[in-house]
């Protein structure tokens, strides 16, 4: 389905979604912990729905309360488990990977088409050298994984994917001996990293950090029940950001921050470092944005979600804004870096497309123009925020929005935006 876009200004009050990545993993440590452990607060999408659902095959028995699911029983290790599909998530995929290491018995994991193209060899192997037995089909889904793994040494790269990292993590306390885990190369995405194991810390398991980033020994352990409060999602509140700074008058985004680790927090300074004023205060969020932005350089490696609501800001930029050091975002839903470097120009902005970034500078030739957002979410959000700016325009593939933010179409109508599903 596609959407229609015009012109238009929005203001009023939003809440901002609560955040995917944490309620990924409080749900998975919570069906690892059982006895009643809560999640609260917790983002209801496509993805997390899927995560939900992994873990009832994996054997958890879970509740969900409008936004609090509940885990009566645990995952059940060594149940009867024959197949786990994770839709379109590739965060459910890969830390179900690591789970599924610890049945004995072989367990088919897959998902819809993008998450078949998306690469799992490094995790594939690093499990694989602790005694799993894996296949697939070049490296990609669907997988088999047959377990059980007792532990030990791994070395895994992390130039590709933090999530292998997680997934590792999160399934070492589990085993018999647990982990030493030692990542090669410069790892991507920090703070997605550093989110796993503070969540991790709230369930009651500890990670030993020898060298950041680098080595960690995690101890064989037990999860805890415990209640866990998911905070806002800045991956959506940078698009919101953007949206304000590019059509706002009087907005105000509302919802609890909180004090646990958020790569996409940077935006904050990226917004700040183009020239717009941001006013925090303890439950929401306001700025002031010049008619025009400064331009920059921007380097998105520990934070690869911000390159499309940055992106489509260089509409309102005096000079160039270059981003920098993201080539991990051309293996997310889609190569988001060649979609924005095939779009954009559509729409009147210049686009030097590089190996790991994008340069961009607005023409003066702004014009309404259909876009693709080949079913990525972040992408058909950012393209419906760029068309309200430019008016005329058509964005694809409306459904995505499912997978992070399923009520984002009705939410900017209700601030003013005209956003037209039309087939």
């Amino acid at each position: 389905m596609s959407c229609k876009v015009e012109k238009s200004k929005i203001s009023g009050t939003i809440d901002c979604p609560s955040n995917k990545s944490y309620t990924h993993r409080g749900i998975f440590l919570a069906s690892l912990a059982g006895n009643n452990s809560r999640v609260e607060n917790v983002l209801i999408s496509a993805d997390t729905q899927a995560t939900i659902d992994a873990c009832k095959k994996f054997g958890a028995i879970i509740e969900v309360n409008d936004s609090t699911v509940i885990v009566k029983e645990s995952i059940k290790i060594g149940s009867k488990v024959s197949k786990i599909d994770a839709k379109n998530s590739g965060t459910t995929i890969r830390i179900a990977m690591g789970i599924a290491s610890l049945f004995s018995e072989e367990i088919t994991l897959t998902g819809d088409d993008s998450i078949q193209k998306r690469p799992m060899q490094p995790l594939l192997d690093a499990l694989a050298s602790i005694g799993a037995k894996c296949s697939s089909t070049e490296g990609k889904p669907p997988v088999k994984i047959k377990g059980k793994i007792s532990g030990g040494d791994i070395i895994i790269p992390g130039n590709l994917s933090s999530q292998f990292i997680t997934s590792l993590l999160i399934s070492a306390p589990l085993t018999k001996n647990g982990i030493n885990l030692t990542i090669e190369g410069d790892l991507v995405s920090k703070p997605y990293l550093d989110a796993t194991i503070a969540t991790m810390r709230k369930f009651g398991v500890s990670v030993q950090t020898l060298i950041p980033y680098k080595k960690y020994n995690i101890s064989s352990q037990i999860y805890k029940n415990t209640t866990f409060n998911v905070p806002i999602d800045f991956s959506s509140l940078a698009l919101l950001l953007s949206f304000t700074a590019l059509n706002g008058e009087n907005i105000t985004i509302k919802g609890s921050i909180g004090n646990l680790p958020q790569g996409d927090e940077a935006f904050i300074d990226f917004l700040e470092q183009l020239g717009v004023s941001v006013t925090i205060n303890e439950n929401e969020i306001k700025i002031e944005s010049p008619e025009k932005l400064t331009g920059g350089i921007f380097d998105l490696r520990n934070s690869p979600d911000l390159l499309p609501p940055l992106a489509i800001l260089s509409l309102i930029s005096s000079e160039p804004i270059e981003i920098v050091n993201v080539k991990h975002a051309r293996l997310k839903e889609t190569d988001r870096i060649s979609i924005l470097a095939r779009e954009l120009p559509k729409i009147g902005i210049i686009v030097e497309e590089k190996e790991d970034g994008l340069i961009l500078k607005s023409s003066n030739n702004l014009t309404g123009a259909k876009l693709d957002a080949e079913n990525d979410h972040r992408l058909f959000m950012a393209f419906c925020i760029a068309g309200t700016y430019i008016g005329n325009c058509t964005v694809t593939d409306s459904k995505s929005v499912q997978v992070s933010y399923p009520n984002f179409i009705e939410e900017m109508n209700r601030l003013g935006a005209k956003i037209e599903i039309i087939s």
